[in-house]
């Protein structure tokens, strides 16, 4: 979490990037939903962890899903981090669009859109608050 990285890092967030997005991509228009084989699994965890709800746990995976977005887009757009949080929005609304349009066994919802915004808002804040940190370091080993 370089605060200044070098053109470097910028290539090779883009290519993480772009794998990224291949599965992100392959994973949303899945033409079933990708936990349809994870039923046995799920009821074994929530047995032992009985806090951990199927659809908590879809919240979670979907929170998780995007924190690679808002994290790799802050490194790659360093001077355009505004565009960082509504290019995330607009990724995870196109989604569950395509879900809701052409995807008859997926189920687009309003509760994704806010999971898939908050993990990748949980990307953008640990880029910040590695170059913050990084920052305050370099302040402080100057003074």
């Amino acid at each position: 979490m370089n605060a200044n990285p070098t053109p470097r890092h910028g290539k090779t967030a883009s290519v993480w990037l772009a794998f990224y997005l291949a599965a992100l991509t392959a994973i949303a228009i899945w033409p079933v939903p990708v936990d349809s084989g994870a039923g046995p699994l799920l009821r074994f965890v929530q047995r032992h962890v009985p806090w951990a709800t199927y659809s908590r746990v879809e919240v979670g995976a979907n929170v998780l899903l995007f924190v690679p977005l808002g994290l790799l887009l802050m490194l790659i757009l360093r001077q355009s981090r505004y565009l960082v949080l509504p290019l995330c929005i607009l990724a995870t609304v196109t989604i569950e669009s395509v879900q809701a349009l052409v995807l008859d066994q997926r189920v687009a919802s309003l509760m994704d859109i806010v999971a898939n915004t908050a993990g990748a808002c949980l990307g953008m804040l640990l880029i910040a608050l590695g170059e913050g940190i990084r920052t305050r370091r370099t302040r402080n080993a100057s003074s």
